[in-house]
């Protein structure tokens, strides 16, 4: 039995994580925190210190980071500074590299237009900034934002303009599983 983590923000938590079990079948053991795993710097905490002993042993980690990081709550600019967003997710990096160097990091999923906190410019920015440092160190790369942002109105929920609706759940949960089993 492979053992899978799958850890990020609500877009795993309440998202693609409710269906990529299920969707595995009994041959995967997935293990997920029960939170959400938000911004950058919470999940390194957690991957630290809560979490580290749920991740042993994985085979596989599915990793999504951004959301919270790229959105401008107070409209004073980008909760994470963009540097400093990769500078978190390089040391995360480093410690998920201890169990497994079968590391998967899905990009930032769009949100709609007319989001209050979230735009789709700056998460774009985000993803061209933390993919190629990524790729670099030999993470395999789940581009749901490109699965996602040629539909939003189908794929993004209207009411928070930012969580993804039944068929992107379907959508992305799809796509992890098999971005799942072609690095196995």
């Amino acid at each position: 039995m492979k053992k899978v983590v799958l850890l990020g923000d609500s877009i795993r938590l309440i998202g693609y994580g409710t269906k990529v079990p299920e969707m595995l079948g009994p041959d995967f053991s997935v293990w997920q925190p029960s939170d959400n795993c938000r911004f950058a710097q919470y999940t390194m905490r957690g991957v630290m210190w809560e979490w580290k002993n749920d991740i042993a042993g994985a085979d596989v980690i599915h990793w999504n980071n951004g959301l919270w990081d790229a959105c401008n709550l107070a409209g004073d600019g980008t909760f994470t500074p963009m540097k400093v967003y990769g500078e978190f997710i390089l040391r995360t990096l480093r410690v998920l590299k201890q169990t497994t160097d079968k590391i998967i990091f899905a990009t930032t999923t769009p949100v709609r237009p007319g989001n209050p906190s979230d735009s789709n410019e700056v998460i774009t920015e985000f993803n061209a900034y933390i993919v190629p440092l990524l790729k670099a160190e030999g993470v395999v790369i789940n581009d749901l934002n490109a699965l996602v942002s040629h539909d939003v109105d189908r794929y993004i929920r209207e009411d928070d303009r930012l969580h993804l609706t039944d068929a992107g759940i379907d959508l992305c949960a799809a796509a992890v599983c098999d971005k799942i089993k072609s690095v196995l």
